[in-house]
């Protein structure tokens, strides 16, 4: 097989949304230059961003390394001056082996996921990514209404990227942000034998991380909620204008409940042998039944020595944001903290949507708990 064709070699980034999605490229035609990799089955090229307009992958080197302390595989938290190589999917695709098992964590934010993912950071056995920004840019352009090449089509390709192991034999454990969880259908449908952990923080722990995060939180969840309407997520018997009129956490319940529905959906449509939901809560108060009811549900054996390293180690000692240390009592504590700040507001929300969800049909606990299942 020739070389892959090389159409940019620099990204020169358009307007970006208040949720960064992309909203425009310019992307200039260029020769391969002797740089250019030969094959793209290394891990260590990272499938970071795609050009509708070109049909066009970026690649950029991400080390594990620099996986591991990067919180999320956004240009924030990668290494300063990556060069990007842009690549046209149909070249790309030709020169990716064959991708190594893959599975997904959905999650509804601030749920502990990035823990989860930081967990599968094992050698041999798994690697976890942290919402990689290419699903970001696939949920833009399905928002703008997504003209050009087929978009099952380029997610497929896009998961395949993303399944390249950094070492024979290794799981690719992918957490997309949960901007793209309008998306999760799709995925697991375009990867029959993958399977999902579905993870959420109960209302309360959801609504005092947003209440105690001040206006970032409170915008954020108004961003969600834009997003939730393009996408049609949303039937709670409300209007448009309706949201208006909701308080900021109310806004986020909103957008909590919305992800239960679709957890609940989820489980339906494709089988609790695929899908296993799991509160942050219980994550935390017992994690090492947490990870072995996981290794278990992705069919990744794990021993008990193995399991204690990981229970033991940074994923659960260390803060998943800014790899301080930070213990499950010292999480519970600020949560508790910010709970007691915001209790008649938290209170009165809870109540609220606790009437929402019976109107609408949503159970505020979704089913198939993963901690439910007796062990094989």
């Amino acid at each position: 097989m020739g070389a892959p064709a090389l159409i940019g070699s620099r990204l020169a980034q358009g307007g970006q949304t208040a949720a960064g999605l992309q909203t425009s490229w310019h992307v200039g035609l260029c020769e391969l230059t002797s740089s250019f990799p030969t094959s793209l089955a290394d891990a260590g090229w990272l499938a970071h961003r795609y050009d509708p307009g070109h049909d066009a992958v970026h690649f950029v080197p991400v080390s594990r390394a620099a996986h591991r302390a990067a919180p999320f595989l956004t240009d924030e938290f990668l290494p300063r001056g990556l060069e990007p190589l842009v690549v046209r999917r149909r070249d790309a695709m030709a020169l990716v082996p064959p991708p190594g098992p893959l599975h997904f964590v959905f999650h509804s934010a601030y749920c502990c996921s990035t823990l989860i993912a930081r967990a599968f950071d094992r050698p041999g056995w798994a690697m976890g990514l942290k919402e990689p920004v290419i699903f970001n840019d696939i949920v833009g352009w399905r928002r703008r209404g997504g003209q050009g090449p087929d978009m099952a089509s380029v997610l497929d390709d896009v998961l395949t990227l993303l399944a390249r192991p950094f070492t024979p034999g290794e799981a690719v454990v992918v957490k997309p942000s949960n901007i793209a969880n309008g998306m999760a259908s799709a995925m697991l449908t375009l990867r029959p034998h993958a399977h999902a952990l579905l993870l959420y923080a109960p209302l309360r722990t959801y609504l005092a991380s947003i209440a105690k995060k001040g206006l970032d939180g409170r915008l954020w969840v108004r961003t969600l909620l834009l997003g939730q309407l393009d996408d049609k997520m949303i039937d709670l018997g409300f209007t448009p204008r309706d949201h208006l009129g909701h308080s900021d956490l109310q806004v986020a319940a909103v957008g909590w409940l919305v992800q239960q529905a679709l957890f609940a959906n989820l489980v339906t449509q494709f089988g609790p042998a695929r899908n296993a939901t799991l509160s942050s809560a219980a994550l935390m108060q017992d994690p090492a039944s947490a990870m072995a009811g996981l290794a278990r549900h992705f069919g990744m054996p794990l021993d008990a020595a193995a399991l204690a390293q990981i229970v033991d180690g940074p994923a659960f000692t260390r803060h998943s944001k800014f790899d301080d240390a930070f213990t499950a009592t010292e999480r519970a504590a600020e949560h508790q903290a910010a709970e007691q700040i915001h209790a008649d507001e938290i209170d009165k929300v809870v109540h609220w949507a606790e009437a929402v969800a019976k109107a609408a049909g949503i159970a505020m606990t979704p089913p198939a708990s993963l901690l439910g299942r007796a062990a094989a």
